[in-house]
C-alpha cells in the first residue's frame, strides 16, 4: 500500500510540474518598486526591489501564506516547498544544500555553502541555521552561486528571510496558540506600538514545548522533551524624510535533544551499524526508539543578536548600512556508539561570536542603468571544546579531550550593474573582490587545554557575474548567465591537526570553486506565473567531512559535475482556488574522488588490520578509495511538490482548505556518495482554517506527514557506530489566532 501511495504521489507531481517551473507567491516589498507593474511579484535577489520576472536568477519566493499552507515552522521545513533544496544535520549542526552544493562540514570556521540572511544580515553559524520562524513576511531561496552580490560561502545559493518591521501605521497585536500530538504546545505573539508619527516599537515572542516522540528501548521511558523560546524587540525611527533607523535585539534559547537521539542504522552497505555487532550493549534499529547509556543526550543553546539598519536617500542613490553583533553559545552531549553501552559519549560546547558591517548603495528606479555597489566586513570567532562524557556531562564529570578555535576575517567590495540596451535587451555584469583570512587558529592538546597555534591562512578571490536577458513581452523574460562562486579555505584545527596518525599535520583544505552556467525563462500574467531553468556546474575542490574517532577531519574531493532542469508554477485558477507546483532534476556526480571516505567494518578487513582495529577500540574504519562517476552526497536526483489552496464562504466567515505534497527520490548520506542510502519518500501536509467575518480571529486544524511516511533525516557515521535519525511520525493539532 505504501509503495502504491508513493507511486501515485510521483505521477501526480510529475504531471502538474510539466505545466512549467518554480513556485512563486506574492509579497509586498514597497519602496523602490514604484516603477514595477501593479500586482507583480517583488523580490530583492539583486539587492534592490524588482519584479521577479525581470530577475535573471532562479528564485523560490515563499509568502507567509505559502509557509502556513505547508506547515512550515522552522527554516529547515522550507525544503518541502523548494525543489532541489535539502537541510541536513549532524548532531545540532544544520546545513542547507541547493542543487547538490552543500556540506556536512562542522569544524571550527567551516560554515555552509549556502548563505543564510535574516533581514539583510548574514548568519554564519550552522548551530543556528535551523530556527523557529516568527513574524516572517517572506523567504526567498536563490539558486546557484551568489558570490557577486552575497559573497562569502554562497557557492550553492542564498536564503533570504524577511520579517515584519515596526510600523507607524497604527497600534496592533497578533497572536496564535496551538496544541498537537506529543503534547506539543506553541505560542507566538507580535505587537506594534506607535510612539509618535515617526517612531514605532515592536515586541514579539515565541514559545514551543513538547514531550518528544521517541522512547528508550530498555526502560520504555519517553525521551526528547524540548523547550524553545525567543523574544525580539524592534525600534524604528524616521529621523527625517530621508533617513530611517531600525534597531533590533533578539534573545533565543533552545533546549532540544532530538537531533542527537539516534538508533542504530541497519545499512545495506555492511549490515548492522551498532558497535561490535551490538554485543557491547543493548541497541535498537526501531524508528521510534533509541538506546542510551548512563549519560543522557542534550543540546542547549543561547543566542543574543543586536542589529542596526540605517537607510538613507542621498539623492543620486539609496544607502543602507547593516551593523550586526551575534553571540551564540551551545552545549551538547551525544552518544557516538548509538547503544546502551558507555563506549564514547562526546561533549561538544561551542562559542560563536560574529561582527559584521555592510554598506550597500543602490541606484534609483527609472534610469536605463541600474546598479548595486557595496563594501562588506565580517569577523567570526568559532571555538569548540571537546569532552569525554562517559562519566557524566556536568562540569565536574567531564574529561577534557581537546578543542579548537579559529577567527575568520573577510573583506569585500562589489559592483553589479544592469544596462537596458533596448526595451527588450538587457546586459548585467558584476564582480566581487574578497580577501579572506584565518587568524589566531589553534587546537588543544588531547586531555589538556594547551593551545597549539597553527599558521594563518589568507586567500583572495574575484567572483564575476555576466547575464544577457531578453524580454519578448512585458510578461516574459529569457536569460543566460555565468556566475562564479567559492567557499573559503578552512584551517582543519578541529580534525587532522589533532590526529596522531597524521603526525598532527593539518590537511591543506583549499577553497571550493564553482563555475555555473544557466539559461532560464520566466512568465507572469493573468494569474499564472512560472519559471524554468537549465543549469550546468563545474565544481572543484569540494570540502568533505570524514568522521573517524569522533573527529570531523576535512579533505577536498577532487572534481564534480552537476547539471539539471528545474521549474515551478503558480496558477490562480479562480479568485478562490490556487495551485502551485515545482520540480527539479539534478544530475550530480563526483567525476573523480581521490581517497574517498568509504566506511568498512573492521571484521571485514584482513586479519592483521582487523587486529589493529580491535586494539584501537573502534568498530569501523575509513578506507580511502578512488571513485569515479558516482552520485554526490545528500543529493536526490528528483524532488517535487504540489500545493493548493481553496477558499469559500462559511457561516459568515471564510473557510480555507490547503495542502502540500512533497516527494524526494533516493539519495546517499555517506560522504563518498555510495553509502547509507535513503530510499524515495513522500510527505503530505493538510490544513483547514476558518476565519471570522471581521478577520479578527481564526481557528484551524492541521496535520503534517499525515500519511505517516518514515524516512531517515540523517545517517550519523563515526568509528564507533552508525546512527539513524528518523523523521517525526504523523502529527496533528488545533490552532487559534487573534488580530486587532
Amino acid at each position: 500500500m505504501k509503495n502504491t501511495r508513493n507511486c501515485a504521489s510521483v505521477f501526480a507531481l510529475v504531471g502538474l510540474s510539466a505545466l512549467a517551473p518554480l513556485p512563486v507567491f506574492a509579497q509586498a516589498e514597497a519602496q523602490d518598486a514604484a516603477s514595477v507593474d501593479e500586482g507583480a511579484i517583488i523580490v530583492t535577489a539583486q539587492r534592490r526591489a524588482e519584479a521577479q520576472v525581470d530577475v535573471p536568477i532562479s528564485i523560490t519566493n515563499l509568502s507567509s501564506e505559502a509557509l502556513e499552507t505547508a506547515s512550515v515552522q522552522q527554516l529547515a521545513d522550507i525544503g518541502k516547498v523548494t525543489p532541489a533544496l535539502r537541510f541536513d544535520f549532524a548532531g545540532g549542526f544544520f546545513q542547507p544544500t541547493i542543487r547538490g552544493i552543500g556540506t556536512a562540514v562542522t569544524t571550527s570556521g567551516g560554515g555552509g555553502n549556502v548563505g543564510i540572511y535574516v533581514d539583510g544580515f548574514y548568519s554564519p553559524n550552522p548551530l543556528a541555521a535551523d530556527f523557529d520562524l516568527i513574524s516572517v513576511d517572506s523567504i526567498q531561496v536563490l539558486k546557484g552561486p551568489q558570490g557577486t552580490l552575497f559573497g562569502r560561502n554562497t557557492t550553492g545559493g542564498a536564503i533570504l528571510v524577511s520579517t515584519r518591521e515596526p510600523s507607524t501605521n497604527g497600534n496592533s497585536f497578533e497572536g496564535r496558540v496551538s496544541y498537537g500530538r506529543y503534547n506539543e504546545a506553541r505560542a507566538e505573539a507580535f505587537t506594534n506600538y506607535v510612539i509618535s508619527d515617526r517612531v514605532a516599537l515592536s515586541v514579539e515572542g515565541q514559545y514551543r514545548h513538547g514531550d518528544g516522540w521517541q522512547h528508550e528501548a530498555v526502560t520504555g521511558k519517553r525521551v526528547g522533551e524540548y523547550e524553545n523560546w525567543s523574544v525580539r524587540l524592534g525600534l524604528k525611527a524616521e529621523l527625517s524624510d530621508n533617513v530611517e533607523v531600525l534597531l533590533r535585539y533578539k534573545h533565543g534559547s533552545t533546549d532540544d535533544p532530538s537531533p542527537l537521539l539516534a538508533s542504530s542504522l541497519d545499512t545495506k552497505d555492511f549490515g548492522l551499524g551498532a558497535p561490535f555487532g551490538g554485543f557491547a550493549g543493548p541497541f535498537t534499529t526501531a524508528k521510534n526508539k533509541i538506546t542510551t547509556g548512563s549519560v543522557g543526550e542534550f543540546f542547549r543553546s543561547n543566542s543574543d543578536v543586536v542589529q542596526g539598519t540605517i537607510t538613507a536617500d542621498i539623492g543620486f542613490a539609496n544607502l543602507t548600512s547593516y551593523s550586526q553583533y551575534r553571540s551564540e553559545k551551545a552545549n551538547a552531549s551525544q552518544d557516538l556508539d548509538y547503544s546502551g553501552a558507555d563506549i564514547f559519549q562526546l561533549g561538544l560546547p561551542n562559542i560563536n561570536e560574529t561582527w559584521s558591517q555592510e554598506l550597500l548603495l543602490t541606484s534609483k528606479a527609472g534610469p536605463k542603468l541600474q546598479w548595486t555597489a557595496g563594501l562588506f566586513y565580517f569577523e567570526n570567532t568559532d571555538t569548540y571544546l571537546t569532552y569525554l562524557d562517559n562519566f557524566g556531562n556536568d562540569a565536574n564529570s567531564r574529561i577534557r579531550l581537546g578543542g579548537s578555535s579559529t577567527t575568520v576575517k573577510s573583506y569585500a567590495a562589489f559592483l553589479d550593474a544592469t544596462y537596458e540596451i533596448t526595451p527588450q535587451l538587457f546586459v548585467t555584469a558584476g564582480a566581487r573582490y574578497s580577501k579572506d583570512k584565518i587568524v589566531d587558529a589553534y587546537w588543544n592538546q588531547q586531555f589538556t587545554a594547551v593551545e597549539m597555534p597553527v599558521p594563518d591562512i589568507s586567500n583572495n578571490k574575484l567572483t564575476p557575474r555576466v547575464v544577457v536577458r531578453y524580454k519578448p513581452t512585458d510578461q516574459t523574460s529569457i536569460y543566460a548567465s555565468f556566475t562564479k562562486g567559492y567557499k573559503a579555505a578552512i584551517s582543519d584545527v578541529g580534525g587532522s591537526c589533532q590526529i596522531a596518525l597524521t603526525n598532527y599535520t593539518c590537511n591543506d583544505v583549499k577553497p571550493e570553486d564553482v563555475n555555473a552556467y544557466e539559461v532560464g525563462f520566466k512568465y507572469e500574467a493573468r494569474g499564472l506565473s512560472f519559471e524554468g531553468a537549465a543549469f550546468y556546474y563545474d565544481y572543484k575542490n569540494l570540502q568533505v567531512s570524514i568522521f573517524r574517532t569522533g573527529t570531523a577531519e576535512i579533505i577536498n574531493a577532487a572534481t564534480s559535475e552537476i547539471y539539471g532542469l528545474e521549474g515551478s508554477a503558480r496558477y490562480q485558477i479562480t479568485p478562490a482556488f490556487q495551485v502551485s507546483t515545482g520540480a527539479a532534476w539534478v544530475h550530480a556526480r563526483y567525476k573523480k574522488f581521490n581517497d574517498a571516505p568509504v566506511y568498512v567494518r573492521c571484521a571485514e578487513l584482513d586479519p592483521a588490520t582487523a587486529a589493529g582495529c580491535a586494539a584501537s577500540g573502534v568498530t569501523f574504519v575509513v578506507a580511502p578509495t578512488t571513485l569515479e562517476d558516482v552520485t554526490m552526497q545528500r543529493t536526490p536526483e528528483f524532488t517535487a511538490f504540489l500545493g493548493s489552496r481553496y477558499e469559500t464562504d462559511l457561516a459568515g466567515g471564510e473557510l480555507a482548505l490547503s495542502g502540500n505534497l512533497f516527494y524526494s527520490s533516493k539519495f546517499f548520506f555517506g560522504p563518498s556518495g555510495i553509502q547509507f542510502e535513503q530510499g524515495s519518500y513522500a510527505t503530505l501536509a493538510l490544513r483547514a482554517q476558518w476565519s471570522a467575518p471581521s478577520d479578527k480571529f481564526y481557528v484551524a486544524l492541521y496535520g503534517d506527514n499525515v500519511t505517516n511516511s518514515r524516512y531517515l533525516t540523517q545517517a550519523q557515521y563515526s568509528s564507533f557506530g552508525i546512527g539513524a535519525n528518523w523523521n517525526k511520525p504523523a502529527t496533528y493539532g488545533i490552532e487559534a489566532g487573534v488580530k486587532f
